[in-house]
């Protein structure tokens, strides 16, 4: 069986390319297809593969400008030619799953989201930028709208790494996804020590969707200490710091933020994410996570198990969900019961499902 795997695009290695890492280890022959390609930036398992890559590429600092070519990929995926593949694959929170299969192959999506900045963050995306860029989303994003809808039809099964992302794929797509988890590293984390500080943890790039502000603030204002791991700046970080109980680290290595996972009371995960690795991985080392009730979340903790939940994406609301913590602190100490919720994330779980789906594909379509 000859096999396709169509990525949005190869510039870092974050969760979507961990997922595509896992894929080329359960298809060692497959072929890479991809809108842009920095080997230096992927790992050794994805750069083994046979890479190929659209015109978009050869496009004028291709590997950061990338997301400002994003009108010309459509065109740029139909030109691929993938005649003589029996399975595609696509992998997609940007363009990839508009590719042109043969007629007798089988295309899977794996979608880590819908494209937000054409659907649920447009606004904020719009919001956020310059008068030129603003511009040119009013006169591109409804084309790409239709073909985002339009490219849908290619695919013959969607699969999403949440019912969040489920949701959404029937809500703009009208098509069913079947959720198979991420795979995530827990073994990483599972033999992790557990020996909680007096500090809150807050993990994740400091970008405004994330709501690293608003982690921040509660503590602030309910007199708790806070680590913030991440990249990013915020704008007020300065006056954060002035408070004494925030501490920023930027990027940390593994072994630190294992370190600060053992010590952390809990983590606190304000956003509102497609899945949230960051809460399994938590988790897996045996760290509760207190969440905002939304998205992905939903699916990554076991409420009043692994972790709990906070009503609305206000400060009162997450100090309420802290205050209701710190007096059930005891209860969220079942290590067993945090080993046994996360193997349903192990990358064993993802291949096992993703393979049923392959050697049953006969009968999905």
């Amino acid at each position: 069986m000859k096999v396709a795997l169509v990525h949005y695009w190869l510039v870092t290695m974050r969760g979507g390319e961990k997922v595509l890492e896992t894929l080329c280890k359960m298809f060692p022959e497959a072929d890479i297809y991809t809108n842009v390609y920095n080997p230096d930036a992927v790992s050794d398992i994805i750069r083994s593969h046979k890479v190929y890559t659209t015109k978009i590429n050869k496009f004028p600092m291709a590997r950061k400008l990338y997301q400002k070519y994003m009108p010309f990929m459509p065109k740029a995926l139909m030109e691929l030619d993938l005649t003589g593949y029996d399975l595609i694959i696509s992998s997609e929170s940007g363009p990839a799953k508009g590719v042109c299969p043969a007629p007798d192959a089988f295309h899977i999506c794996y979608c880590h989201t819908p494209m937000r900045y054409l659907w649920d963050m447009y606004h904020e995306y719009f919001k956020k930028s310059n008068p030129i860029v603003k511009f040119f989303m009013k006169k591109m994003i409804p084309g790409l709208r239709l073909w985002d809808i339009s490219s849908s039809n290619l695919v013959d099964y969607f699969v999403a790494n949440s019912h969040y992302v489920a949701s959404r794929i029937n809500r703009y797509y009208k098509r069913n996804a079947e959720v198979v988890y991420p795979p995530c590293a827990i073994e990483k984390y599972i033999d992790n020590p557990r020996n909680p500080e007096d500090f809150y943890l807050f993990f994740g790039q400091l970008v405004g969707y994330k709501r690293a502000d608003l982690a921040i603030e509660a503590c602030i204002k309910s007199g708790r200490k806070i680590v913030v791991i991440g990249d990013g700046k915020s704008k007020k970080a300065a006056e954060y710091t002035k408070s004494g109980l925030v501490t920023f680290t930027g990027r940390v290595s593994d072994q630190a933020i294992a370190d600060y996972l053992s010590k952390a009371k809990a983590l606190l995960f304000p956003g509102i994410e497609d899945f949230g690795i960051i809460p399994v991985e938590a988790n897996a080392a045996g760290c509760p996570v207190l969440a905002y009730k939304k998205g992905g979340a939903l699916d990554s903790i076991k409420e009043n198990v692994t972790g709990m939940f906070f009503e609305e994406q206000t400060t009162d609301s997450l100090i309420k969900c802290m205050d209701s913590f710190e007096k059930r602190q005891s209860e969220f100490t079942d290590r067993k019961a945090f080993t046994e919720h996360v193997q349903q994330f192990s990358e064993n779980e993802f291949i096992k499902k993703i393979n049923f789906i392959v050697q049953n594909r006969n009968k999905m379509l």
